[in-house]
């Protein structure tokens, strides 16, 4: 046998080897089971993730009322409601900044216009007492998605008229 007999003789054994793998379809799902679990896996932590950040915003927003809350029924104190804030939630990570503050205003219809307190206001009222208290926590994705930002400032402020 010639030399290029012998490799025409290979090439056609070869041939047939790929021919038969071509055809054999066992172990295709394996492999597209293979590549899809990551990406599933991606999609399951993206939308959990998603959600404990919704869930975070949620807090810092209950928190917010919660210090609100404690000053209608308490009357204004700067330390006991940013306890309320920081207690509202389990959340550990949750702050009353800035701090409460007190202030006197008049009502408008495009918000409270800052005015001394006992003085009366364009409608004949007098001016009330006001609160405004914020929240705010940040959160940390679970990973870093590259095309998002890996942390998230989540802040709210609340308004109630005290008197």
């Amino acid at each position: 046998m010639t030399n290029g007999e012998c490799q025409s003789r290979r090439r056609g054994v070869l041939r047939r080897i790929l021919a038969r793998f071509r055809k054999d379809r066992r172990g295709a799902a394996a492999i597209e089971f293979g590549v899809l679990v990551p990406l599933l896996a991606l999609m399951a932590v993206s939308v959990v993730d998603l959600g404990l950040a919704i869930y975070r915003k949620m807090q810092v927003e209950s928190a917010a009322q919660a210090g609100v809350e404690y000053a209608i029924a308490h009357g204004f104190d700067a330390n006991a409601i940013s306890a309320a804030v920081v207690n509202a939630t389990n959340a550990t990570t949750i702050t009353a900044t800035p701090a409460p503050t007190k202030y006197c205003g008049c009502a408008s219809s495009s918000g409270v216009i800052s005015a001394t307190c006992g003085a009366t206001c364009p409608g004949g009222r007098l001016a009330g007492t006001y609160t405004t208290v914020s929240a705010q926590a940040n959160y940390w994705t679970i990973i870093n998605y590259q095309v998002v930002p890996a942390s998230y400032a989540f802040s709210m402020q609340s308004k109630v008229r005290l008197q």
